[in-house]
């Protein structure tokens, strides 16, 4: 018998593969049916999770960023970084009435707050209604996640300690860095936990998060504050230019709160800037902040009068 060409022989395997064929035939691979993966059975489960990022006041615009305007944006790559984790975002409108705000904030499984300049007036007022929120909810035994970057944590840091001038001068602009681990236990049940041992060395050698901020908190002034020491743990620090350091990553103690004085999201979605690194490494940086996030919700079930009921509302409150 003549041998079959050796073009033909890929054709004919798959063949085997997809044809019919009887049960525990032998050397027949049985692919699933197209069926086989049964949709949700709630799908609101689509909508979910959700998370709140709080607008900062201004157009976005260089140089019109102010507290002046009662216009406000959310920078574009702080979305896709919710996404990317596979999450969906409502604009928390820093200067809309406290009702509506609250309404929102009934609606979503964690918050996010940004990067940005304001320091004072009704956004300042905004972060610390917003946060006092985080921590209720997590105290009535609800889980609500909050990660804070840069500006962020620098308005959670005056927060926290109730002192507005708690922040030191820092010459971090546009700058990339390292981030250093002071002291490797603490790293258990945070963000770094998942990260492979290669990385965290990476992350120790090479310059893979991007810093922007001419403020921040050095170790020591944190350290010696009873009201922060207590209330966050270190896990990062960085230096700036001078070779000063800061405290570059921060999480809560007591509550699912995370703070980084860097920026996570820039690495894969912002290319402005040419020192934002955009290796593999750094990319993988920003995708396991991103998953982490995200994957630290909790998925609350939805009452008949929210967001599972009225498609209507979930559109007026995603504007």
């Amino acid at each position: 018998m003549a041998s079959l060409p050796q073009h033909l022989l890929p054709v004919l395997l798959l063949l085997a593969l997809l044809g019919p064929s009887s049960a525990g035939a032998p050397g027949v691979i049985r692919l699933p049916r197209a069926g086989a993966c049964a949709a949700p059975a709630d799908p609101a489960v689509y909508d979910r999770p959700v998370i709140g990022i709080v607008t900062h006041p201004g157009d976005g615009a260089a140089g019109r960023i102010n507290n002046g305007t009662s216009t406000s944006y959310i920078g574009a790559s702080y979305v896709k970084f919710v996404e990317a984790g596979g999450a969906r975002v409502i604009p928390l409108i820093y200067n809309e009435p406290d009702e509506r705000l609250l309404q929102k904030l009934s609606l979503v499984n964690g918050v996010l707050f940004t990067g940005g300049s304001v320091k004072s007036g009704p956004y300042f007022e905004t972060i610390k209604k917003v946060f006092q929120y985080v921590l209720d909810k997590n105290d009535a035994g609800v889980p609500f996640p909050l990660f804070a970057q840069c500006l962020g944590f620098e308005l959670v840091s005056m927060i926290v300690s109730k002192d507005n001038n708690i922040l030191e001068s820092f010459h971090a602009s546009d700058q990339a860095s390292t981030l250093q681990f002071p002291n490797y236990s603490s790293l258990q049940g945070s963000v770094f936990e998942r990260f492979h041992p290669d990385l965290i060395r990476k992350l120790s050698t090479s310059c893979l998060v991007m810093q922007n901020h001419k403020y921040g908190i050095s170790p020591k002034r944190l350290r010696e504050n009873d009201a922060l020491s207590s209330f966050f743990k270190i896990l990062t620090t960085s230096p700036d230019e001078n070779g000063e350091v800061y405290v570059s990553t921060v999480e809560a103690q007591k509550y699912p709160i995370t703070c980084t004085q860097w920026h996570p999201e820039k690495a894969i979605f912002e290319w402005r800037k040419p020192m934002i690194p955009h290796s593999e490494d750094a990319v993988q940086v920003t995708q396991h902040f991103a998953n982490y996030f995200i994957s630290s919700l909790q998925l609350q079930a939805y009452s008949d009068a929210t967001w599972a009921s009225d498609p209507s509302d979930r559109r007026s409150l995603s504007a």
